[in-house]
């Protein structure tokens, strides 16, 4: 399943996609914190799921750094990208490209774009949180 369907699957499993609201309803910790070069991060620790936030983010920056955590939840639950960063060689930005076009995904669904068909995709994109350099992920 591509990053796109991951998306729209998560969408209606939880009726919302809103990643804060996502994020209740299965029971996910979110955990506020001082993280250095970092804005979030996934664990999956003891059969829970838990995503790090930086205490340091906005509403807005926060709502997409979930969503991006979010889609590693969905697609890459059993990589641990921080072992790979430390520990490895390999590069894992195709991970995180794919967790970029979940988060956008999610943040911009069709649904919106054809509600205000006044709005250009980057106005609307703006309004979620989508930073500008990751507008071009959305699949239209």
């Amino acid at each position: 399943m591509n990053a796109r369907e991951c998306a729209i699957k998560l969408m209606r499993r939880c009726n919302s996609n809103n990643p804060f609201t996502i994020a209740r309803a299965l029971d996910i910790v979110l955990i506020y914190c001082r993280l250095v070069d970092l804005n979030g991060f996934y664990q999956y620790h003891k059969r829970n799921h838990i995503i790090y936030l930086s205490e340091e983010l906005d509403e807005l920056a926060a709502r997409f750094v979930l969503a991006h955590e979010l889609g590693h939840m969905q697609m890459h639950r059993n990589l641990n990208t921080v072992f790979m960063d430390a520990k490895t060689f390999h590069s894992h930005s195709r991970f995180e490209r794919h967790a970029n076009i979940f988060a956008v995904e999610l943040l911009l669904p069709d649904d919106l774009l054809r509600e205000y068909p006044e709005c250009t995709v980057y106005q609307l994109a703006r309004s979620v949180g989508i930073p500008q350099e990751f507008v071009e992920l959305k699949q239209l």
